[in-house]
């Protein structure tokens, strides 16, 4: 499978971004598509997860009520909806492929490369 991320930028703080990720070569293996993200100086972490076929998501508990995910399958791109954006926000994210539900890097098995997201206060 390869990933391609878009729709990152400048905001502020309060904002809203929508990102995206173009999937291409969905492998039966890839069951769960991902956001994580990664701001300077600290590790990547996980943002939200969506199951590929039946839709259920997941969301780490500092973007709940804040972030959606979502996707198309007929497009074959996954959507991170930001609304309230804050400083802490501000990160390069990634999209990201894994066979099972997961909420940290272990288990990735494809990285889109990143978009980068500025939160200005």
């Amino acid at each position: 499978v390869q990933l391609q991320a878009s729709g990152g930028g400048l905001v502020q703080a309060g904002g809203s971004l929508r990102l995206s990720c173009a999937v291409s070569g969905l492998t039966t293996s890839d069951n769960v598509m991902n956001w994580f993200r990664q701001a300077p100086g600290k590790e990547r972490e996980f943002v939200a997860g969506i199951r590929w076929r039946e839709g259920s998501k997941r969301y780490a508990d500092s973007v709940k009520g804040r972030f959606t995910i979502s996707r198309d399958s007929a497009k074959y791109t996954v959507y991170l909806q930001m609304n309230g954006l804050k400083p802490e926000d501000t990160a390069v994210y990634y999209c990201a492929s894994s066979s099972t539900v997961i909420d940290s890097t272990v288990g990735i098995t494809t990285w889109g490369q990143g978009t980068q997201v500025t939160v200005s206060s």
